[in-house]
This record gives C-alpha cells, sequence and structure tokens, in this order.
C-alpha cells in the first residue's frame, strides 16, 4: 500500500491509501477521489517524506511487538498461578507427603501446592504421582 499526502483545490488536506500509483491516477481521473471536507473531486499530492524501513527501525517495532507479548503472557500466567493458589492448600514442605497419600486414597483428594526438593519431585514423578512446578514470576507485572 501506499499512503500520499493529498490536497484539494480549497486547501484541504487529507491523506489516502492506494494499492499502487496507478490507482491514485485512475481515481482522480475518475473523479472517483474526492475531499472528504468539500468533495471538491480536483486533488493533488502534497510533497512528503518517504517512509523508509531500516532494519533499526524494523528490530524497534520487533522488540516492542515483543515486550508487550511478554508482558501479557507473564500477566496471563500470573493470573493462572493465582488461580491454582486461590483454589489449593499450602501444605509447605509437607508436600512430597501430602502428595502420596492423596496419591495412594489415604487423604481426601484436593488440591495442595507446597516445596520439595528436586529429588523429592523425581521421586513422585517416578511414583506415577502428578505434579506440576509453579513458576516464580516478578510482582511488578502488569
Amino acid at each position: 500500500m501506499i499512503r500520499y499526502s493529498l490536497t484539494c483545490d480549497n486547501a484541504h488536506e487529507f491523506e489516502g491509501w492506494f494499492s499502487e500509483s496507478a490507482d491514485f491516477d485512475h481515481q482522480v481521473e475518475t473523479g472517483f477521489l474526492t475531499c472528504p471536507v468539500c468533495h471538491s473531486a480536483a486533488i493533488s499530492k502534497l510533497l512528503m517524506a518517504p517512509s523508509v524501513s531500516t532494519a533499526r527501525k524494523k528490530d524497534e517495532r520487533q522488540t516492542l511487538a515483543m515486550d508487550a507479548m511478554r508482558r501479557e503472557a507473564l500477566q496471563k500466567l500470573k493470573e493462572a498461578v493465582a488461580v491454582v493458589k486461590a483454589n489449593s492448600e499450602d501444605v509447605g514442605t509437607q508436600f512430597p507427603e501430602e502428595a502420596r497419600k492423596i496419591h495412594y486414597g489415604e487423604a481426601d483428594a484436593r488440591g495442595i501446592i507446597g516445596q520439595a526438593t528436586v529429588d523429592e519431585a523425581q521421586a513422585l514423578l517416578e511414583e506415577g504421582i502428578e505434579i506440576a512446578a509453579i513458576p516464580v514470576l516478578p510482582e511488578d507485572v502488569n
């Protein structure tokens, strides 16, 4: 798409977007293009600086987009962690024992959270007990 700064014979300025330069010419010739203010069909292009996309600009746009995406993803992850915590009992360091009791029917089934060492977590997984780590997230995620 090509963006042109345009003006009419009454000096109203506006923008127009065209698929190609010939598209602008065709619309002016047929009277299809008119001023949005006064509806004059006498339209001409204004001088304008070219919009050059540099690698730096592209990198900046990608960085901004990624930053926004990261913030959004972190916010969703933070919300999910909050839901898990709100619907679980914190059993602290007793997590491996409580997980086993629940798995083997020795305690009521319920959502629990707590701490386990890497070795304890590996042992639970080897026993077929499904567990998942809850990430620690930065507090300043908006």
